[in-house]
């Protein structure tokens, strides 16, 4: 569905590669993170809409597809000086237009929250945002057996089976693209695959996710893994709040600094119960 849409001075198109350098700025005018790598990365695995006035981009979306039920939609921004027009809500029609009858998932903000709600999304959960630099990061043990390896050149396939079983959507190629700017670790025991944590370039320094285990011990020992490889260095890390890992992560120096609602509109994912997600890739592609 490629449309151009002018209403009330505003044109509404497709976004394409030319366009991310001013979502990019409009971002930046917001203070939002993300780096124009970022964007980049965001555009590759799904695609977007952007709302254009007077020569300058003022309102982005952008939607993901995980196979062929599941979905999210994400970077949603409107211009200060142009909300209030319903920009934000002709967007998402537009996205929700895209995935047609897929069970979407968002993360929301407070001010987003009421045009969601008014959409057909209901509240689930929350994610916490914390952030901050570890200076001296202590090493958690794990069970005998167990060990923190780097990902193997062939373990592409369990990883994307691993990540699955916790999101309850598929994974693949997410994991794919991410592989390309990110490293990763995994958990081995005895071969089998149980865990996995992955850091990668964002924003103001590093992001950490996602962070999958078997249980909260483990993923604190992923975790400790990252930021004692980067001690010192600016790090960003999404947790669900029912996580349990918020108190822990403030310890850290990993400062919780805000939180954000989970809203579906259809049916959640079925999550293998003994596989968790303790962080998320990001807000958007969850």
């Amino acid at each position: 569905m490629d449309q151009q849409v002018a209403q009330a001075g505003v044109a509404y198109r497709r976004m394409n590669e030319q366009d991310l350098e001013g979502a990019h700025r409009l971002s930046q005018s917001l203070r939002w993170p993300h780096r124009l790598q970022d964007w980049q990365m965001n555009h590759r695995l799904g695609m977007g809409y952007v709302a254009e006035a007077a020569d300058a981009v003022v309102g982005t979306i952008m939607c993901w597809s995980h196979g062929t039920e599941f979905a999210s939609i994400g970077m949603v921004i409107v211009s200060p000086e142009w909300q209030g027009q319903g920009i934000g809500r002709k967007l998402m029609t537009m996205a929700m237009a895209e995935l047609g009858e897929r069970n979407v998932i968002l993360s929301a903000t407070a001010a987003g929250k009421p045009l969601y709600q008014g959409l057909g999304f209901n509240s689930i959960g929350a994610i916490s945002q914390h952030q901050g630099s570890v200076f001296q990061s202590k090493l958690i043990a794990l069970s005998p057996g167990e060990r923190i390896r780097p990902l193997g050149a062939r373990d592409g396939a369990r990883l994307a089976a691993l990540c699955a079983r916790a999101a309850g959507m598929p994974r693949a190629t997410v994991l794919a693209t991410l592989m390309e700017v990110a490293e990763c670790v995994v958990i081995d025991r005895y071969d089998e695959m149980i865990g996995c944590a992955m850091l990668r370039r964002f924003g103001l320094g590093y992001a950490i996710g996602p962070v999958i285990a078997p249980d909260i011990e483990r993923a604190k020992a992923l975790i400790s893994h990252w930021t004692g490889t980067y001690a010192g260095a600016f790090v960003r890390i999404d947790v669900p709040a029912a996580s349990g890992l918020g108190p822990w992560l403030d310890g850290l120096g990993l400062l919780q600094v805000d939180t954000v609602t989970t809203m579906l509109r259809g049916e959640a994912p079925l999550t293998d119960s003994s596989m968790r997600q303790f962080a998320i890739i990001n807000q958007a592609l969850g």
